[in-house]
């Protein structure tokens, strides 16, 4: 008699490993079953996928700017859309975490350094940007 958690739902015996700390290697099971099917190229396309996701994460994390005189519903409506695609994006990097591959914990956690990078640089030029505006603002002002 078979193990009952080694059925998969047509009755057929299966042998799914699932793994309760962390190993390298490209036969894991990440999101979905059989995928990346132990193949090196799909689970190299697994792993930019986990930083895609990861990086998403990290990108939507700036709130959507809504315009003055916007409808507070619509505003409110567009923001929640937003903080909810994050939610579940930021959902499906935890779960690909949770497969215990070395290879995508890696993935996630360099997508969400290089989203914050990217989202913080934007966020530094802009500032620069209107600092040195306002100094020459300043200046002119100043010399009349």
């Amino acid at each position: 008699m078979s193990n009952p958690s080694s059925r998969d739902y047509d009755g057929m015996n299966t042998k799914i490993i699932m793994r309760m700390s962390f190993y390298w290697g490209k036969d894991a099971i990440i999101l979905f079953s059989g995928w990346p099917e132990q193949r090196l190229g799909m689970y190299v396309l697994a792993l930019f996928l986990v930083f895609l996701l990861a990086l998403t994460v990290q990108v939507l994390s700036v709130s959507p700017n809504v315009k003055i005189g916007t409808n507070p519903i619509v505003g409110g409506v567009m923001q929640a859309s937003v903080y909810g695609l994050k939610m579940a994006l930021a959902y499906m990097v935890m779960l690909s975490v949770m497969s215990f591959n070395v290879g995508v914990f890696f993935a996630a956690v360099i997508g969400h350094a290089f989203g914050f990078f990217l989202v913080k640089s934007q966020a530094l030029a802009k500032a620069n940007k209107a600092a040195a505006a306002s100094s020459s603002a300043a200046s002119v002002t100043a010399k009349v």
